[in-house]
C-alpha cells in the first residue's frame, strides 16, 4: 500500500487496509510534509517530516476503525485511514 503526497494533497485521501498493514508514504511535493494521526487516534502513526523525494513506512493500527490524519506542517491537508 502506498500514499503519495503531491500538490499539497494526500493520494489517496482515504485508504482502506487490513490491520497491521505496512504503508509507504512518499513526498513528491516541493515542501516538507508529515502524515500524522490526529485525535482521537493521536499517536497511532506518524511519518515524521518528509522532505521532497523522501519516503517513510507506517504500520496501520491493529484495531479496526477510522483513523483521521493530517500534515503537521500544513494542517489543512487531511485524510483518513480505515482499518477493517
Amino acid at each position: 500500500m502506498t500514499v503519495t503526497i503531491k500538490n499539497f494533497q494526500f493520494g489517496p485521501a482515504s485508504l482502506t487496509v487490513a490491520p497491521g498493514t505496512t504503508i509507504t508514504v512518499t513526498n513528491q511535493d516541493s515542501a516538507g510534509h508529515t502524515l500524522t494521526a490526529v485525535a482521537p487516534a493521536a499517536g497511532a502513526f506518524d511519518t515524521g517530516l518528509l522532505e521532497q523525494g523522501k519516503s517513510a513506512k507506517i504500520t496501520a493500527p491493529t484495531t479496526p476503525g477510522s483513523y483521521p490524519f493530517h500534515c503537521d506542517v500544513h494542517p489543512t491537508m487531511t485524510g483518513t485511514l480505515v482499518v477493517q
